[in-house]
This record gives structure tokens, sequence and C-alpha cells, in this order.
């Protein structure tokens, strides 16, 4: 067949997946409605991974996993749009690795806010200018954010959803060539997660701390003998030419970002929980505390402790664990747990990220 032949048949195929776009679209509308009859959130994690999960199996390619479900995203994104756009608080500003765990877990048809601070994203959720929150809660390198688990002492809000993000270092200029380079603008972490690259490529570039990489690509875009190490979504925001990619030296490095919210998603058959709870200051009682999850056969994932600020070395200790509040061997070894425990509060089901 001749190239025109075969742009014929796309321009076929186009047409049939615009009408049945927007035949899903009408039937997503049908769901929305109902919900709102019922009060429902109009996320659902829970059945956004059952969706995930189903095209995966369905796939035969040549279309990698990640690109179905980036196509898929951004359709339901756009489905959820016809009632009302999303509105997503982030940590800011825009360009930030928070800016684009926002847009992998609820595409570019909801609206994102971005917030100043950690403790801000939470306000906007409470305050209800905003649906639902995206929060870095740890790195793999760099341990956990104590910001956001301590903000969890002071809010009803739910976990609903996790997102991890890999940590891309990109270098961006508008010099003609890097040895034009004289200024290097990065942000502390990114330049120490950088540094192999920069030493081998940019030993005399002076280096301009930056209190974010947006804020790192926005002087870059000002100054021709500068660079930046950015996001990519960073240096297409202040239009900052992408030279080398992927300049981190770990690659490996990730970033886990928690939604919040108001709603509790259902069980999905593979789910995590957050709880946080607090144990009596004695001799082995969170020792006695943690066999409950032994007992019950739960693996868990995380586990890190925070004053509660309240009396000196007095903790609370977070916990993330696999299994949903309904299954029965979770609910069982809560139960245990509170036996031991001063308090127990459970932040949230669900889905588990891949």
């Amino acid at each position: 067949m001749s190239i025109e032949d075969l742009r014929g048949k796309i321009d076929a195929i186009d047409t049939e997946l615009l009408g049945l776009l927007s035949e899903r679209a009408r039937i997503a509308q049908q769901v929305g409605q109902g919900k709102t009859r019922t009060s429902a959130q109009f996320f659902a994690p829970e059945r956004e991974r059952q969706i995930f999960e189903r095209l995966t199996e369905l796939n035969k390619g040549p279309l990698p996993p990640e690109a179905v479900r980036a196509i898929y995203r951004e359709i339901i994104s756009a489905s959820r749009a016809l009632e009302a756009p999303m509105r997503i608080a982030y940590l800011g500003p825009p360009g930030t690795f928070s800016h684009r765990a926002a847009l992998n877990k609820f595409g570019t048809s909801s609206e994102l806010k971005p917030a100043e601070t950690i403790p801000d994203v939470f306000h906007q959720v409470e305050r209800g200018t905003a649906d639902y929150g995206m929060v870095p809660v740890e790195n793999s390198t760099e341990g956990v954010v104590p910001y956001t688990l301590d903000m969890f002492s002071q809010t009803r809000l739910k976990v609903c959803a996790e997102v991890f993000v890999p940590v891309d270092h990109h270098l961006a200029t508008r010099a003609e060539t890097l040895k034009e380079v004289k200024r290097l603008y990065a942000h502390p972490q990114s330049f120490a997660q950088s540094r192999s690259w920069i030493k081998e490529h940019l030993p005399k570039a002076e280096v301009v701390d930056v209190t974010s990489n947006s804020k790192s690509a926005q002087m870059a875009s000002v100054d021709s003998e500068g660079a930046a190490i950015c996001t990519d979504i960073a240096a297409e925001i202040y239009k900052v030419p992408v030279v080398a990619a992927h300049i981190e030296d770990s690659p490996h490095n990730r970033t886990r970002f928690l939604t919040i919210g108001q709603n509790e998603p259902q069980p999905s058959g593979k789910d995590k929980t957050s709880i946080f709870f607090s144990v009596r200051h004695k001799a082995g009682a969170l020792l006695h505390a943690m066999a409950a999850f032994d007992a019950h056969n739960i693996n868990l994932t995380m586990i890190e402790s925070r004053p509660t600020k309240q009396m000196p070395w007095e903790y609370v200790f977070f916990i993330d664990f696999q299994g949903h509040v309904r299954e029965d061997a979770v609910a069982h070894a809560l139960k245990m747990l509170e036996e031991q425990s001063l308090f127990v509060t459970v932040l949230g089901s669900y889905p588990e990220a891949e």
C-alpha cells in the first residue's frame, strides 16, 4: 500500500475512535450523574486501577503499557471534566515534581492549583477550594518528608491514592554550546543528585542555589549564559531547550506522593493502608504493638516515628502496610494493635501504586 493509502486507513480509524470516545464520554456522564445523586466522589482510584490493569492485560502491542496508561489517563481526565474540572492542589510552583505527580494522577483536564507550602495544600482541601491535594511523603534516597507526616496529626483528610515519580533531572539552556555556560542554576538537592555529570561537563560553571527546579528554569530563561537543572515540564513552561536529558547520578531515585482528600476508596484487590499510632511510654510497648502485624502475616512497607510536639521524648509512629481495612486480616491486626496502643488513626486504604 502507498503512504497515501496508509494515511487514509489512519484517518478512517481516527474517525471511528472519535465516535467511540464520544460514546464513552456520554456513558461516563451518566455515571457522573449517578454519583451526584448518591454523593459519591468523582475520583475513584480503585476503579481506575481496574481499568489500567484490564487494559494492560489486553494490550498486545506495539504500544508499551505505559503509553496505554498515559492515553487512558487523559481520556479519564477529560471525561471527569465534562461534569466539572477536578481541582488539585500541589506543592508549587508549576514545573516541580509535585506538579508532575498531579499530572500523572489526574491528567491535563484537571485544574491544577500550586500552593506555597505543604500545609497550604492540606488547608486548600480542608476548606474546599481544592478537591484533592498532592503531597510528597518520601524519597527513595533522602527518606521521608517530615512536614507531610506532621500534617496528618492535624487533619481529618484521608489518603486516597499514591503515585511514584522518577526523579529525572535535565540540563536546559539557551546557550549555543555548553562551553558558553557560565552559571548553573540548581536546587541544592538536584545539584547533589547530578554531581557526576556536572563535574564532567560543566566543571567551571558557577553554581547558583535556587529554591526549586522551576526557579532554576525561570532564571535560565533570561540568562543567555546560564543553564538550569530542572524537570522537563519546567523547561517546557519557561521555554528553555533541554540539551541533556537524564543527568541524574542514580537512575533508581523515586519520590512517592500521596493524594489527600475526603473519600475512602473501595478495595481494589491490591491495596495499601496508612496509619499512625502511639504506645505507652514503657519497655517493650512498641514491640508488643508491632506483633499485631506479624500475627496476621501483614507486610509493612514503611515505618517512621515523629515527635508528638506535646511532651518531650514521646512519639507517634507512622506505618504503611499492604492490605485494605475491609480485609479480615487487616481488621483483626488493627484491633490487636488498638489493644496495645494509646490510639490508632487510620489515614486511609487506597490502591497500591506500581
